[in-house]
């Protein structure tokens, strides 16, 4: 019966929760380090983002590793930032003005927040993050722009105040395109080793 009913929302594309379309969160003992962590650093997540198109949020492969797709900076109020980055010069956009390298950097930070969201959305504990494995960005960004590993600083520095070293000390990515979905000035993707269930 849940079955079904999972199946008649996917084809309805109810998508309230992915988790319980395609794979149940992860109960394990609950811990409050990185929550903490969160709570000194006065980070507040924004709420976990939905796929914006007929894909999952998450992809959990074996029994320890998940792949996130590619998030968005969202704010906490919806807010999608949104624009070319330039490096502050004159951008090939409707209002010709470019994204500063801070502007994309905070971009950049936005959308690391988005995804770790999500790790907890779907994991129900973050301190459940063995490793963050690789992190891919995309930077929406005029052909001279050459700073995008600036830009995607700001998930990495993200990362590494939530989950420090080792386990937040990532492999990476960083490359520039000439235009993102909805215009988004950024998009970063993660592949996450998760520890066994206690």
């Amino acid at each position: 019966q849940r079955i079904t009913s999972n199946l008649l929302r996917y084809t309805t594309r109810q998508r309230t929760s992915s988790s319980s379309l395609h794979h149940p969160p992860i109960t394990c003992r609950r811990s409050i380090h990185i929550e903490k962590k969160l709570k000194d650093l006065k980070i507040t997540l924004p709420p976990p983002p939905q796929p914006k198109a007929n894909y999952n949020i998450v992809c959990h492969a074996s029994s320890n590793m998940l792949y996130i797709s590619g998030h968005l900076p969202i704010t906490n109020d919806g807010e999608l930032l949104t624009g070319v980055v330039s490096g502050g010069g004159p951008a090939e956009s409707d209002d010709g003005d470019g994204k500063s390298i801070e502007e994309g950097y905070a971009a950049a930070r936005l959308a690391a927040l988005n995804m770790i969201s999500t790790m907890k959305e779907q994991l129900g504990d973050l301190d459940r993050v063995e490793q963050v494995v690789k992190v891919f960005g995309i930077v929406n960004s005029t052909v001279d722009f050459k700073s995008q590993h600036l830009v995607m600083d700001g998930c990495s520095d993200a990362i590494m105040e939530v989950f420090g070293k080792p386990v937040g000390y990532h492999a990476r990515s960083a490359i520039g395109t000439n235009t993102l979905p909805l215009d988004a000035s950024v998009e970063v993707e993660a592949i996450i080793q998760i520890k066994e269930s206690e």
